[in-house]
């Protein structure tokens, strides 16, 4: 069972990495998709919008990620009534972040929504958005 519990570990490190990675990954990434709206003479606002997007789908991706760690390592551990409302108080301070930056990014509650949208789907629409050269999806097929 100790050898189980080591293998779990590792891989909720794995989840914790590559939460913090989508995080720096997307920062990186909105920042080049702003620089390009810049340079596309598009205009600031239309830049910030990019790059809030970009940077608020990067943020949600990384926390999914995070709470999917905590997840693991609690399904592992061997759990106290203290580490319990600790990691009830992770999670719940998490989600409220993910609920708030969803928010921000749609201008909208999730359950107003008609379809639902991940963090990383919301990375890639503005990276195809951006490729397209800041054309909607509706516009650049008229």
């Amino acid at each position: 069972m100790d050898h189980l519990e080591r293998v779990f570990t590792v891989v909720a490190v794995g989840f914790e990495a590559l939460g913090a990675a989508a995080i720096v990954i997307g920062f990186l990434v909105s920042v080049a998709v702003g620089i390009r709206s810049v340079a596309r003479q598009e205009g600031g606002a239309a830049a910030f919008s990019a790059l809030r997007t970009t940077l608020g789908g990067a943020l949600l991706l990384g926390l999914e990620l995070l709470v999917a760690a905590d997840l693991i390592r609690t399904i592992t551990s061997k759990p106290s009534l203290e580490d319990a409302v600790i990691l009830g108080v992770i999670v719940l301070i998490r989600t409220v972040l993910s609920f708030s930056i969803q928010v921000e990014i749609d201008g909208v509650a999730p359950w107003r929504r008609a379809l639902l949208t991940s963090g990383a789907q919301v990375v890639a629409n503005q990276i195809n958005r951006d490729a397209r050269g800041g054309r909607s999806a509706e516009s650049s097929r008229e």
